[in-house]
């Protein structure tokens, strides 16, 4: 049995190599390209390419020209080269203000994106006070009771936010955690209205956050930036003082990226 386990990964890691190669070639090539010129630069049977082209173009990686019948690259392959290079503007433009943040607060600043109903962190910058928020970057969170998840649900189409609860659910974590979700729809709305949202011990006992929604060009609600720290030193008073302060921020940041409004 192990032996034909490593054969079966062996062939998949080929399956793998060759799809990306015809990927690679694709790319190198302004203009489409043939199967049998794919083939014969790959130096695979012509067969092997169709299949493989199939299956890239099924998934939107390849597109077959109806005229010519020649092969190019899909839509999926720019859709993942934007949402690569969205994802490292953001944080490029981000990472600067976050300091500034830190450097105000003293407390840790993290930048989040939703992605399938959970807040994924894309970047932070650490408090200096020796007691503070762990986290780890690409880390996922539950986007009901955190800060940074809650303005980005509040921000989505009631059926998308639906369609999220019903798939993620909206489990308790704290005494403090939303779980019905027509109060969880109230909430939003406020959120939505006020401009920033609040974590008051809702994900964990001991941790209080506000973030505030960071917009791009079409004001999207691209991610969100907030300020974490121990409920000790975060009061719930203090925390309405630092809205504004996250509010700022996440406002210049949008700038950056070509938003235009007022924020909130």
């Amino acid at each position: 049995m192990t032996a034909l386990k490593t054969g079966q990964s062996r062939g998949g890691v080929q399956v793998l190599d060759r799809a990306l190669d015809i990927l690679e070639t694709l790319a190198g090539d302004d203009e489409p390209v043939r199967l049998v010129d794919l083939a014969s630069r790959l130096g695979l049977h012509k067969s092997t390419v169709h299949r493989l082209v199939a299956t890239l173009a099924r998934r939107r990686y390849v597109e077959r020209d109806r005229n010519t019948g020649h092969y190019r690259l899909g839509l999926k392959v720019f859709e993942l080269g934007s949402w690569f290079f969205n994802r490292m503007e953001l944080r490029q433009e981000a990472r600067p203000h976050m300091q500034e943040l830190v450097d105000q607060t003293l407390e840790t600043a993290h930048l989040g994106v939703l992605d399938e109903g959970q807040v994924i962190y894309i970047e932070k910058v650490e408090s200096p006070q020796r007691v503070r928020m762990y986290s780890e970057l690409g880390k996922r969170a539950p986007a009901h009771c955190t800060g940074m998840g809650k303005v980005l649900l509040a921000h989505l189409p009631e059926e998308e936010l639906d369609g999220l609860i019903s798939l993620r659910g909206l489990k308790r974590f704290t005494s403090n955690t939303i779980t019905d979700p027509e109060q969880l729809k109230d909430h939003l709305a406020r959120v939505r209205a006020q401009g920033f949202a609040i974590d008051d011990t809702e994900h964990e006992e001991a941790i209080r956050c506000v973030a505030a929604p960071v917009r791009n060009y079409r004001n999207e609600v691209v991610a969100a930036l907030s300020i974490s720290g121990p409920a000790s030193r975060l009061s719930r008073e203090r925390l309405a003082q630092l809205a504004d302060l996250v509010r700022a921020a996440a406002l210049r940041i949008s700038r950056r990226l070509g938003y235009n409004g007022n924020g909130g």
